[in-house]
């Protein structure tokens, strides 16, 4: 035994390490997307219905006063809802439409702490539990006081969330 070969036993112990290292980082950064990589298709969605809720939430030509989405939310516009929802996310640059469904509800506190829900709108084809569903929202400031609250912090203006369940038909 001398110190020659311990020296060349721990090198090539260490160069193993080095190469497989390299190799476990090489293989885990890269990333192949398939067209049945259903994650893509998904985040598209949710990017989707995200945009038309802030488009929703935008002033019209940069006027001040109220958004379309505080109106439709403040009067329980469901219909007006229902169509300024679907022509923005089933628009295409080609002919035809998209088939995207949805259901939207309003999420609010109510004094007591409780969080509470009402349904906002829906469109045509109910969610049966087959599709998959992606989830946007947007924060608004409405001035509208709901049916179960009753009490003064429920009136003036308030911030509600507005939550959109999305699919594809």
């Amino acid at each position: 035994m001398n110190s020659d070969g311990q020296l060349y036993t721990i090198e090539g112990i260490a160069a193993g390490l080095i190469m497989i290292m390299t190799a476990y980082i090489v293989v885990n950064s890269t990333s192949v997307y398939t067209p049945g990589d259903t994650h893509i298709s998904d985040m598209q969605l949710e990017v989707l219905g995200g945009d038309a809720l802030n488009m929703m939430n935008t002033a019209p030509n940069g006027t001040i006063g109220k958004n379309p989405l505080q109106t439709i939310v403040e009067n329980d516009d469901a219909s007006g809802f229902n169509t300024l929802f679907l022509n923005t996310v089933n628009a295409r640059a080609g002919s035809g439409r998209d088939s995207i469904q949805f259901v939207a509800n309003v999420t609010y506190r109510m004094t007591t702490g409780e969080i509470n829900s009402t349904p906002l709108s829906s469109s045509t084809h109910p969610l049966t539990g087959g599709e998959h569903a992606v989830r946007a929202s947007e924060w608004i400031m409405v001035e509208k006081q709901f049916p179960d609250c009753h009490a003064s912090s429920c009136r003036g203006k308030h911030a509600v969330l507005v939550e959109v369940l999305l699919w594809r038909d």
